[in-house]
């Protein structure tokens, strides 16, 4: 689904692409300033760097009104190449022309890395060239592959010199320009560390695991929020969301009222397609607003409130969204909660949900205890009880949900 402003579109097509937006950082304006980031060196030979494009990204910011605020820098992009001279990993899949600047508060018109007037740089032997030449070895030079020993960190360092020797120079005619990619939370760039840790790092497993993943985005996508029994579902907040700012930096939250899906009859296969349609809609939602790519993550509420546990708790919609869930979305389930539940129905409960792996089942909470619910999550305790109930404090924090929702 788009959004521009108050244009919407019924058409939510997953919200991830492999293409990587651009950005340029220049000093001209202030040779000697500091960029204002802490890099993350992926130098080290590592199978979880595979499909980075670069050595080093930027793995924090720091404080103030750096250059690197200034142009729109985000934790998570990479660096690939320096004044025009690429430092990457692997050749690039796409070229820049074709991709969106993302540049903030940069002249990008009047922005060039000139080595001459109209001749390839060099030295001696220089030679008269064409502009469509020229275009091209500059493109190759920014496209330019570089490697080192398989660990080590030596084209990391390299990387650093680079930017060093040009700053050093402080030349008003040859301003340093770090040039960087932005990619998407659920690209292989972000998502291969996730996979492989999900399967151990064993890397065959791991990549038929991602392929997997890659075949299922291309066949559930698009999903139209207009069909009738979605729009149901949507409009009755039986799948929702809680995303709320917390100063704990708490995961946000896809909630699902497990009494309204029963009363819907859940267990139906129609119901339960859009219910898993549902579930997929919030969580890439809520996934793509993570504030670092790297490590995106949701927690999930199952609120239980007016399930009969002595009718017995119909799980096969949680199988559903569990193998939905557990293949596409590896290494981003924070938490995951259910309650309420008496103390004498927890290893009731738990066994039931046998089906899920030992890894996700550390992360299950499965209570009656609000106050531990709260602290868990990151939720207000006082403002719920003002609410009057986990419901009615989810409808208070309803970020995305309106949007899904077309009369």
């Amino acid at each position: 689904m788009t959004d521009n402003g108050n244009h919407r579109t019924p058409i939510f097509e997953g919200l991830s692409l492999e293409e990587p937006s651009i950005l340029t950082i220049s000093f001209a304006s202030d040779p000697t300033a500091s960029l204002g980031v802490k890099l993350c060196n992926h130098d080290n030979g590592l199978t979880n760097e595979m499909f980075l494009p670069g050595y080093a990204s930027v793995g924090g910011m720091l404080d103030g009104e750096t250059l690197a605020r200034k142009h729109g820098v985000k934790v998570g992009d990479y660096i690939v190449a320096v004044n025009g001279e690429g430092f990457r990993r692997f050749p690039p899949d796409f070229q820049d022309e074709n991709l969106k600047d993302i540049t903030e508060g940069l002249d990008l018109i009047n922005l060039s890395v000139e080595n001459g007037n109209g001749k390839a740089a060099g030295g001696q032997g220089e030679e008269m060239i064409t502009d469509k030449e020229k275009e091209q070895r500059e493109r190759d030079l920014k496209g330019r592959v570089v490697t080192g020993k398989k660990s080590g960190g030596e084209v990391y360092e390299k990387l650093l010199a680079r930017i060093r020797e040009i700053k050093t120079t402080k030349s008003p005619a040859n301003p340093l320009l770090i040039s960087l990619e932005r990619y998407m939370w659920d690209s292989r760039v972000h998502s291969w560390s996730r996979f492989l840790s999900a399967r151990n790092g064993n890397v065959p497993e791991a990549m038929t695991l991602i392929q997997g993943h890659e075949r299922w985005r291309n066949e559930f996508f698009p999903i139209d929020l207009t069909e009738p029994s979605l729009q149901k579902l949507l409009k009755a907040h039986a799948v929702s969301e809680i995303d709320i700012e917390s100063e704990e930096e708490k995961a946000p939250v896809v909630y699902i009222d497990f009494a309204k899906l029963q009363a819907m009859g859940v267990e139906s296969d129609s119901l339960s397609i859009d219910v898993v349609k549902a579930f997929v809609v919030y969580t890439e939602t809520l996934l793509s607003k993570s504030s670092d790519p790297r490590g995106p993550k949701t927690s999930q509420f199952v609120d239980l409130t007016g399930v009969s546990f002595k009718q017995g708790l119909q799980p096969g919609v949680l199988k559903k969204l569990y193998a939905t869930f557990e293949p596409n979305y590896p290494e981003t389930l924070e938490k995951m909660v259910l309650y309420p539940v008496p103390k004498i129905m927890v290893r009731v409960v738990n066994a039931m949900l046998s089906f899920v792996n030992e890894h996700t089942r550390k992360k299950f909470i499965i209570t009656d205890d609000l106050v531990l619910v709260c602290k868990e999550l990151g939720w207000n305790l006082k403002e719920i009880e003002t609410c009057g109930s986990v419901n009615g404090y989810m409808k208070k924090h309803l970020k995305h949900g309106l949007s899904f929702v077309f009369d």
